[in-house]
C-alpha cells in the first residue's frame, strides 16, 4: 500500500476536522442491490457528503469497532507513541479468560514492555483485546473504568449523542452502544490522529522478536489472504464481530482521487439454528457500495470564487450604485454524472443595500446551494471589489435622507397646512370685510 496516500489523505481530513467553512451535505440515493447489513451510512469524506443511509441513527451493539475509541483516546494522553514503553502485566490477560476474545499474542511478552505503537498495532491490525486491556490500564493509571469514562467524554465531544461505552475492546454489553452517523464522527476524528490511517491500512505487522505475523482481521486489506473481500481501493479501517453485533465493518476507498467511508452494522453471523454464517455481508456491503459510489458520482464545481452569485445596491460611492457578491471560496458537490450543474440552484441571502467603503473579500451574505430540494451546502458571499466611499455622494445621500425624514416632512407638512388655513380663513375676513363697507356705503 502507498504510505503518501494515506498521508495525504490523513492530513486531508483533519484539516476538515479543523476547518469546516460551508455545513454538511446529506443526499440518500438509491442503490440496486440488496443489503445485508441492518445499518449501512456512506459518506464521500472528500466534500463531506453522505450519499447513503439506512438506519444511520439507529442504535447498535458496535463489537470491535469499539477500538476506533480506544485508538483516539490513547492518543490523546500519550505524546510519543513510539517510544513510550508499556509493560504488559499478566493479571490483565487473565481477565479476559472464557471471553473467546480475539487477541494478539501478548501472553507471550508478559512482564516486558512493548510501546503503544506496538500496541496500537494489536489493537488495529489483529484486534487485539489482550492490547485494548492493556492500554486502557496504561492510560487509565491502573484503573480501566477510567479509561471508559475518558471514551465517552471524548464521544460526547465530538457530538456522538446515541454512543455509550462501559470497556474498550467491544465484548457484548447491553450498555454498550453506538449508531453508524457517530461512528462516522468517530473515524473522522481518528483519521486526524498520528500513524491511524497507515495503521489501519496494514495487512500484517512483526511485533518486535516475533517470527509470526499478527494478520489483519480486515480482508479488504489484505491481498493474499482477501479471497474474494480483497478490495484493491481499500485503506482500512475496522472490523468488529459478536453474536448479538453481527458482522460489523467501518471501511475506507480511495479510487481516482475519489474518497469514501462506509459504515455497515448488524450484519447476521449466526443464522437460526445458532450455525455460523461464513458470509461476512458487511464486507460485501462496503465492497458493493464503494463500487456503487465510484462508479456512479462524480465531484462537480457548483460556484467558484471568480464567478458573481447576484449584487447588492451600493451606497455612497461615487458613480457606482451596485456591488457584484462572489463565493468566498470555491464550492463543489459530489453528483451523479448524468445531473448537470443547472440542476443546482443558488440562492442568495443578501442585505437591500450595502454602504462603502467595502474591502474586496468583505462577508455581505450567504447563499444556500440546493439539490433535489436538499441543501447541500451554506456558503458565504463576498464583495467582489474595493469601493471607497464618496463624501459628496454621502453627504448628498444624508441631506436627502433628513429631506424625506418624518422629522422634516412632518412639520414642513404641518405648516403648509397652516398657510392653507391661514390663506382661507384671510379670504373669508377679506369679504367680510367687504361686505360691511358695501353695507356701510349704501
Amino acid at each position: 500500500m502507498n504510505k503518501a496516500l494515506y498521508t495525504t489523505v490523513a492530513v486531508f481530513i483533519a484539516v476538515l476536522c479543523i476547518i469546516n467553512p460551508i455545513s454538511a451535505a446529506s443526499l440518500n440515493y438509491d442503490i440496486d442491490f440488496k443489503l445485508n447489513s441492518g445499518t449501512v451510512y456512506m459518506v464521500n469524506t472528500d466534500t463531506q457528503t453522505e450519499i447513503y443511509s439506512y438506519d444511520a441513527e439507529v442504535k447498535r451493539y458496535p463489537a470491535s469497532t469499539t477500538k476506533i475509541m480506544t485508538y483516539i483516546v490513547t492518543v490523546d494522553n500519550v505524546s510519543d507513541i513510539k517510544n513510550t514503553k508499556v509493560e504488559i502485566k499478566e493479571e490483565l490477560l487473565h481477565s479476559l479468560d472464557g471471553t473467546e476474545s480475539s487477541v494478539a499474542g501478548l501472553e507471550d511478552y508478559v512482564g516486558k514492555s512493548l510501546s503503544v505503537y506496538d500496541l496500537l498495532c494489536c489493537l488495529m491490525v489483529k484486534s487485539g483485546n489482550d492490547a485494548a486491556v492493556v492500554l486502557a490500564d496504561f492510560v487509565g493509571k491502573g484503573n480501566q473504568s477510567t479509561f471508559v469514562d475518558m471514551m465517552n467524554q471524548k464521544a460526547d465531544q465530538l457530538g456522538c449523542s446515541g454512543t455509550h461505552f462501559v470497556n474498550p475492546h467491544g465484548l457484548h454489553d447491553e450498555e454498550q452502544y453506538t449508531t453508524a452517523k457517530d461512528l462516522y464522527l468517530i473515524t473522522e476524528c481518528a483519521m486526524s490522529m498520528p500513524y491511524f490511517s497507515e495503521i489501519c491500512a496494514m495487512s500484517s505487522y512483526y511485533l518486535p522478536d516475533s517470527d509470526y505475523p499478527l494478520v489483519a482481521t480486515n480482508l479488504l486489506v489484505d491481498e493474499g489472504r482477501g479471497g474474494d473481500y480483497y478490495y484493491r481501493w481499500a485503506t482500512g479501517i475496522k472490523t468488529g464481530t459478536t453474536d448479538e453485533a453481527g458482522y460489523c465493518l467501518v471501511a475506507s476507498a480511495v479510487k481516482d482521487g475519489y474518497s469514501y467511508i462506509c459504515i455497515a452494522l448488524d450484519s447476521p453471523c449466526v443464522d437460526s439454528d445458532g450455525d455460523w454464517i461464513e458470509e461476512n455481508g458487511a464486507m460485501e456491503d462496503c465492497i458493493n457500495m464503494f463500487d456503487w459510489a465510484f462508479d456512479n458520482f462524480e465531484i462537480k464545481t457548483i460556484v467558484d470564487k471568480e464567478t458573481p452569485v447576484c449584487s447588492v445596491n451600493l451606497e455612497s460611492a461615487w458613480n457606482k450604485d451596485t456591488l457584484l457578491l462572489v463565493p468566498e471560496n470555491n464550492y463543489s458537490a459530489i453528483l451523479p454524472y448524468d445531473v448537470e450543474v443547472s440542476a443546482v440552484t443558488v440562492t442568495p441571502d443578501v442585505p437591500k443595500s450595502v454602504e462603502a467603503p467595502v474591502k474586496k473579500g468583505d462577508i455581505i451574505g450567504t447563499a444556500q446551494i440546493v439539490y433535489n430540494d436538499e441543501i447541500l451546502a451554506t456558503i458565504k458571499l463576498a464583495a467582489s471589489e474595493s469601493v471607497d466611499r464618496s463624501e459628496v455622494v454621502k453627504v448628498t445621500n444624508t441631506v436627502k435622507t433628513a429631506a424625506l425624514s418624518n422629522w422634516v416632512v412632518i412639520p414642513i407638512a404641518l405648516l403648509a397646512v397652516l398657510f392653507v388655513l391661514y390663506i382661507i380663513l384671510a379670504t373669508i375676513l377679506k369679504k367680510r370685510m367687504d361686505s360691511q363697507k358695501k353695507m356701510q356705503n349704501k
